[in-house]
């Protein structure tokens, strides 16, 4: 397209605008500010409670016993820093991955930011942009629109000179120059850009079930500890007593540090891939790429690098020389001025173009063909064989055995009649070899995916037995199970097709959403990764998108991921980033439900009791930070990258349910001892904080499993600063020595029967859960 005579604003010009406020917008940024993050952080509703019991043990004027109120200083400190530094290099990615929109100013193209856009710009669009603002197309050779996130019809839409552009629709073939009309608020890109930028609905299964813990817990939280407190005091125990007992009961059923751990080693995962080049547009989607047991690959950009390379020209016609073919190509690749991978690998070769287009049929990845007609020379497509001739039986033998060498074949022909949607009497003149770049780092990545028992399908544009070459030299399994989709009917049975076949060519943007939807419905996780518009429509279908940062904006738009080097190995990182924090907070989480479920079942006893609740808030410092909080937060750092398994329940029912009942026991015996042989109260809290602290440290061996050097180091250093707590700061938690008779002896016997006791309430808890299900029955 010439656009000589298109001058554009001027610089003067477009600063009048900017000072006017005709400027666009900028777009809604991926990351919370650093005041929201601050604000969500600090104002939530544990938070309010940990300040309300504050305020009551103030009262009290035992102030050690406020200790838990710096406890939640620093979890809310953590979690303010890890999320701010992780914002600081999400949005350096997001700014890396931000794709500039070319506009002509004083006669010159500029690339430009979204919002430096300003009112008048004029704007070159081509393939696969997204329409940051409303226009006017001043001059076009038939661009091709998708304008589904407004009509919701995803056909393509022509357009013509004068014809209306709306924001948040894409450039799907041709290419245009248009005048701004309206931008910022007047446009349609804000609420737009809402719909097509955000990505699929969270379907985190272990965060939202983190969170239905949390709000059954406020539910009980507050209307338990008032019983309790009233209940302490109808019993006749003090007021500040009753206080405290009531304090400690409540933080001890507060999972706060559960909730930490969640956000911050999620918040820690974006960092770490952000330091490697990925960008996670949602914490969520860490965690769904995780699960995925089925990675849908595109080929272009993917598999390969995007580039092609021109191979050889083969002719198939006698009344056309070479020479003149090449300079009928070249017209044709020029005068269209597709910027695709195509067009720049024949630009290099076919680079005489001495014929002008009289009209113009622009590329379409739906038609698979482009054509041109060039004066009395005639009408001219270029395109896949398949779709722009009527082929014969040896015909179609020779284009198969080339695709069967790896070789994408295109076909030049020449045609009696041409418009947008049909070809008329067709006749070959020559096929056109060419092959991709396939990228160096994919045999491996590929082989680490199979590895760990992710499924691996190709979905492409091309012609299949092209896409099964490339797929057979990278190493994928089955790819001889290969399809070419325009031969599928409509009414298919896609689930199962997808079960059958591993490699899908020549499929359109709407059947690759049809084979995502196909695998999910066969119960699959699908991560999808393109770089193409026609990917879009399945990038949003998939469970997990994941786009190359080399793609079209549109394409980076609806993505979870964003490769900012367009490097496909660095999905290893992203599986095992997101398998590592799962795993981890699967298997530790169950260490924070011990205190929760022991806590809730005691306040509930001691509802009838006249005894008082068996801890001060200053008591169960050292078990929530020694025994649970440190420990997890190593942990939750440990390489733990094998598939997901889901043992959140699983190790409630295991190990936090077990754990709990023996804590609640061991309370209970040691005040049934206390009442038979007279030991003092201050040595019967001692002996509680001891037991709950070795059932809780047997629980932190049972979650490191399988241990190695590093788990055991944590493990050991856990129990080392628990005795170190009795030994030197007995005096601070209010605990008594451990050297007398009382505490040495009675707790030695004790600490000697957790183990089989956790192993038969294990085994106990196992039995009633057979009986119940069989009951179910």
């Amino acid at each position: 397209m010439k656009n000589k005579k298109v001058v554009g604003l001027s610089n003067v010009q477009v600063q009048t605008r900017i000072a006017d406020g005709q400027k666009n917008t900028k777009p809604a940024p991926l990351t919370k500010s650093v005041y929201q993050i601050i604000f969500d952080n600090v104002f939530t509703l544990f938070n309010l409670i940990n300040i309300i019991l504050a305020c009551l043990v103030f009262y009290t004027g035992s102030y050690k016993n406020m200790f838990f109120i710096l406890v939640a200083f620093c979890n809310t400190s953590i979690g303010i820093f890890q999320e701010i530094r992780s914002k600081r290099q999400v949005d350096k990615m997001a700014l890396l991955s931000q794709t500039k929109t070319d506009v002509i100013r004083n006669g010159e193209k500029v690339a430009v930011k979204p919002d430096q856009i300003v009112l008048g710009d004029i704007i070159m669009l081509n393939l696969g942009d997204q329409i940051p603002v409303d226009g006017v197309i001043l001059k076009t050779k038939e661009l091709e629109v998708d304008e589904s996130q407004i009509t919701g019809e995803s056909d393509a839409i022509t357009k013509h000179d004068g014809s209306q552009l709306i924001s948040g629709s894409f450039v799907v073939s041709g290419n245009a120059l248009m005048k701004v009309t309206k931008v910022g608020k007047d446009t349609f890109v804000n609420s737009l850009t809402s719909k097509v930028k955000v990505t699929k609905q969270n379907n985190s299964k272990l965060l939202n079930l983190i969170k239905r813990i949390i709000k059954v817990l406020t539910i009980i939280i507050i209307p338990l500890g008032i019983c309790l407190f009233v209940s302490r005091l109808y019993h006749g125990v003090a007021l500040n007593i009753a206080i405290l007992g009531t304090v400690a009961a409540m933080i001890g059923m507060i999972p706060e540090g559960l909730v930490l751990l969640s956000s911050v080693t999620l918040a820690m995962s974006a960092y770490h891939l952000a330091k490697r080049h990925v960008l996670v547009r949602d914490l969520a989607s860490i965690e769904t790429l995780a699960r995925v047991d089925t990675l849908c690959l595109d080929k272009t950009g993917t598999i390969t690098n995007g580039k092609l390379q021109f191979e050889k020209l083969i002719m198939e016609n006698d009344n056309f020389d070479e020479e003149s073919v090449k300079q009928l190509l070249g017209s044709l690749i020029y005068e269209i001025n597709d910027n695709n991978a195509t067009a720049d690998a024949l630009k290099q070769h076919f680079n005489k173009h001495p014929y002008q287009a009289t009209e113009i049929v622009p590329f379409s990845s739906a038609r698979k063909w482009s054509g041109v007609t060039l004066g009395n020379q005639g009408n001219f497509v270029l395109g896949a064989p398949q779709f722009i001739l009527k082929m014969n039986a040896a015909q179609s033998q020779q284009v198969h055995d080339y695709a069967k060498q790896g070789y994408r074949v295109l076909g030049f022909a020449q045609a009696e009649h041409l418009s947008n949607n049909q070809i008329e009497g067709a006749h070959l003149i020559a096929l056109i070899l060419i092959s991709d770049v396939i990228r160096p780092d994919a045999p491996e990545t590929l082989r680490y995916f199979y590895d760990q028992g992710v499924n691996l399908k190709v979905i492409s544009g091309d012609d299949p037995t092209t896409v099964a070459n490339i797929a057979q030299r990278v190493g994928i399994k089955n790819w001889d199970q290969y399809v070419d989709m325009t031969t599928v009917p409509n009414d298919a049975d896609y689930q199962t097709l997808v079960k059958s076949k591993v490699i899908f060519g020549r499929v359109r943007p709407e059947q690759k959403e049809r084979l995502i939807q196909a695998m999910q419905q066969n119960g699959h996780t699908v991560a999808m990764t393109g770089d193409g518009v026609n990917d879009i429509l399945a990038l949003k279908q998939s469970n997990c998108g994941i786009a190359m940062a080399s793609g079209n904006e549109s394409t980076k738009s609806i993505a979870d991921f964003v490769l900012i080097d367009s490097n496909f190995s660095a999905l290893i990182n992203v599986l095992r980033e997101g398998r590592r924090v799962i795993n981890n907070i699967d298997n530790i989480a169950s260490l924070y439900l011990i205190k929760t479920m022991f806590s809730v079942m005691l306040s509930v006893i001691f509802l009838f009791m006249v005894r008082n609740y068996p801890f001060q808030p200053i008591q169960l410092a050292p078990i929530n930070s020694l025994m649970v909080g440190i420990p997890s937060f190593f942990l939750a750092l440990s390489p733990t990258f094998h598939p997901i398994r889901n043992r959140f329940m699983a190790g409630i029912e295991q190990i936090a349910f077990p754990s709990a009942l023996c804590v609640v026991f061991y309370i209970l015996l040691i005040s049934l001892i206390s009442s038979l042989i007279g030991i003092n109260s201050a040595d019967v809290s001692t002996l509680n904080v001891l037991l709950t602290g070795a059932i809780c440290w047997q629980a932190l061996i049972l979650v490191s499993r399988p241990l190695n050097r590093y788990k055991w180091m944590i493990v050991i250093l856990s129990i080392t600063s628990f005795l170190f707590v009795f030994l030197f700061l007995g005096r601070l938690f209010s605990l008594t020595t451990l050297f007398s008779l009382a505490v040495g002896g009675v707790g030695s016997l004790l600490l000697l029967t957790v183990n089989p006791m956790f192993v038969l309430v294990q085994r106990l808890t196992d039995f009633f859960k057979t009986k119940i299900k069989l009951l179910r029955r």
